[in-house]
């Protein structure tokens, strides 16, 4: 696979640890790279390439994962070759399958790897790479490595760093924007210094507000307050997470619009004055200020609307002299009245749904731009041509706060796009990849396509319950559940929308009286054409066709003593001793079943009565499977009937009490430890502040007691499940 240098094979498979601290450079044979991620022009929107057209030979790519795949996947097809860069930990990672070339950039932790800049420029310099795409997160928007590419003769594949400038400080980006005659939010325009100043200003604008960090993206360092308690903690909390995600740690207030939507406006501008915009974007299914599910175009935008949105943000851009691609983002309350939130100056993650409706291929033109050509598109070119959804499947537990980080190693994985029609999967893993503790636990941006919009769900929760994703928790269920909710198949949607419709947070997909049975009546099946099978080899004397008897068994779901505990007398019969279809009772009520229910699939497609479900095999025990419908975990207990005089004498096992102890809720570095051994704590009080994937999660007491021990230390890395403070 490799060329025969053994020291850079030894150094980017991360063999030894010298080596992997320093630059390192592998070259991919032509045989290999092409293998992965080709150019699917069923789901990619390339524009006509003009073969006479200059363009870059090599082109660097300043990131990992989904982002930089999809960015090699359109320097391929127009003929401009790739490199990688890497951290030791990502030395196998997909991305670095694709390039035709790789640079190892240092140590996991991005601070010593990907955000260094002057070893990514070491890694132009080695490579000969005439450009740089920076893709999205880390130095995407960093003005002084933009600088300092042009200081060496390189190109920035993003905008100028003076326009990255003066929109990533969103304190004098306002002022900007106001001088554009830009709608804006009611704030303070200044910088805050403390956290009293805070509450100062927040009591001038009149609570709620918004505290959020000037230099601040993708949700992190912003809080919102609705009194000067949570002004004070808010303030403290965004100023961490900012330091410690920009390395900027100034922060601003303004107004906080209760119940708004998100929308934002795509904007293609060029370095000759060219400024046009491609609609906008629905991103109002957020949590934790990420966004979650984006639809374009949204359904709350009227033409007029769509017109004077799209025209504010080409005035903006043009306003701060803008040439490449960018968002323009906006807040709307419930009468469409629109203002600033902020500008991303760079390719944003949700640009697929954009490419879907406009048929423009984004990184192409950013390609193409900052090569020097004048965009080939003009206004009156851009349509909208069907509706497009996006859904961020996520390694993170959506029942742990609509999701805690998972981390662990993909044992299986299925992407949905090659059996579904109208779908598209930007993801940079694969079977065996591992999700780290260190990065984003994006795992795919999962792009449905229709002629409208109910199309575009429908292929949507069709690749949802096909996705196939084993080795770490994921954030299928909640979407697949938001997908069928009532107000948001109607598009009555609002930043708080998962707040409101979840008030207690996401308990998993419930199931209706039908649907129990079905599953009931499917594990059934499951369990007797196992039994069947065993049966088959052990007695083959005695019973020929084993399909021919009757199965009885009991099924369970659920906890005993929790509200959703079923039990479940199942009867099964395969017609005429075929496996593939069978009739069962559940308790008493006929159900009738038809498909291939072969234990060793990871979806099952199968008749149920006059319906059609998709459901997945998820593991399986003896007398237990785990089920996965509508992208939930059911665990299924299944016993032969004749045992069921025994259970009665089996003692249950007590439940622990946990509210003594706090426990890590997911992989990740302790930032702050609240309390020492014999403090007292009042239940709710915050005990610790833990930080993954750069964002931090306070840890409450889950009762009034003294602290026993305290198991952690500031900078100490824990695993999910381990114990940091025990209560007496």
């Amino acid at each position: 696979m490799f060329l025969a240098n053994i020291t850079n094979k030894i150094s980017t498979c991360g063999a030894r640890f010298a080596q992997i601290r320093s630059l390192s450079l592998t070259q991919f044979s032509s045989s290999i790279a092409p293998t992965f991620g080709e150019y699917d022009t069923k789901t990619y929107t390339i524009d006509k390439i003009n073969p006479s057209e200059g363009k870059f030979n090599k082109v660097l790519i300043a990131n990992r994962g989904e982002i930089a795949c999809r960015v090699m996947k359109t320097c391929r097809a127009m003929g401009i070759k790739t490199v990688a860069v890497h951290s030791d930990v990502d030395s196998n990672a997909l991305h670095v399958r694709m390039a035709d070339e790789a640079v190892c950039v240092g140590p996991a932790p991005t601070s010593e790897s990907y955000l260094r800049a002057d070893k990514i420029l070491d890694a132009v310099k080695q490579t000969g790479a005439e450009a740089v795409h920076p893709g999205y997160g880390f130095l995407s928007e960093n003005t002084h490595f933009a600088a300092q590419l042009a200081e060496n003769g390189v190109t920035f594949i993003g905008p100028n760093s003076k326009a990255i400038l003066d929109m990533g400080d969103k304190i004098h980006s306002k002022k900007i924007a106001t001088n554009a005659k830009v709608n804006m939010i009611p704030g303070f325009d200044g910088e805050i210094t403390d956290e009293k100043h805070c509450v100062e200003i927040a009591n001038k604008i009149g609570y709620p507000v918004m505290i959020k960090a000037s230099a601040g993206g993708g949700g992190k360092g912003m809080r919102v307050a609705w009194n000067d308690k949570e002004c004070v903690s808010g303030y403290r909390l965004s100023k961490q997470e900012a330091k410690s995600s920009f390395g900027d740690d100034r922060m601003l207030v303004e107004k906080f619009i209760d119940n708004p939507r998100h929308i934002e406006v795509q904007v293609l501008c060029d370095k000759h004055g060219n400024a046009i915009y491609l609609n906008e974007r629905e991103c109002s299914i957020q949590r934790r200020n990420q966004k979650v599910i984006e639809e374009a175009p949204s359904s709350f935008v009227d033409p007029d609307m769509r017109k004077r949105m799209g025209e504010q943000a080409v005035q903006l851009a043009k306003a701060v002299g803008y040439d490449s691609a960018g968002t323009v983002e906006f807040l709307v309350d419930s009468q469409k009245n629109f203002y600033f939130l902020e500008m991303n100056t760079r390719l944003q993650v949700e640009h697929p749904i954009t490419e879907q409706i406009t048929h423009i291929d984004i990184v192409q033109q950013m390609l193409r731009v900052a090569y020097g050509h004048k965009l080939n598109i003009k206004q009156s070119d851009v349509g909208i041509h069907g509706w497009a959804f996006e859904s961020r499947v996520y390694a993170e537990d959506p029942y742990k706060g609509f999701g805690l980080p998972s981390v662990g190693r993909l044992t299986k994985y299925e992407e949905p796009s090659s059996r579904i029609q109208g779908i598209r999967c930007d993801s940079g893993i694969r079977e065996g990849s591992e999700i780290s503790i260190y990065y984003d636990p994006l795992i795919c941006k999962l792009v449905s396509y229709g002629k409208d919009r109910n199309e575009a769900l429908d292929r949507l929760r069709e690749a949802l319950d096909n996705y196939v994703i084993r080795g770490v928790t994921h954030n299928i269920s909640l979407h697949r559940d938001i997908i069928d909710e009532e107000n948001f198949r109607k598009g009555n949607i609002t930043t708080k929308y998962l707040q409101k419709t979840y008030p207690e947070g996401f308990k998993g997909t419930q199931l209706n009286k039908k649907e129990e049975l079905h599953l009931a009546a499917l594990s059934g099946i499951l369990f007797a054409k196992k039994d069947a099978r065993a049966q088959k080899f052990t007695n083959y004397k005695v019973l020929k066709n084993p399909f021919m008897k009757t199965y009885r068994y009991i099924v369970q779901h659920g906890e005993k003593g929790q509200e959703n505990f079923r039990t479940f007398e199942v009867v099964v019969d395969f017609e005429n001793g075929d496996a593939n279809k069978a009739t069962t009772k559940v308790n008493g009520q006929e159900i009738k079943i038809s498909g291939n229910t072969d234990l060793s699939q990871s979806v099952l497609r199968l008749n149920v009565g006059d319906e059609s479900i998709t459901t997945q095999i998820h593991s399986k025990k003896p007398g237990k499977i785990c089920l996965i419908y509508k992208g939930s975990p059911f665990n299924m207990t299944i016993y032969p009937k004749v045992v069921t005089e025994y259970l009665q004498h089996i003692k249950e096992r007590p439940k622990l009490d946990l509210s003594s102890v706090v426990l890590a809720p997911m992989p990740g570095a302790i930032k702050n430890v609240k309390v020492k051994e014999g403090d007292m704590v009042a239940e709710g009080q915050e005990l610790v502040v833990i930080e993954a994937m750069k964002m931090q999660n306070s840890l409450l007491a889950g009762k009034t007691g003294k602290v026993k021990s305290v198991n952690c230390k500031v900078g100490s890395t824990v695993d999910e499940g381990e114990t940091l403070i025990i209560l007496e």
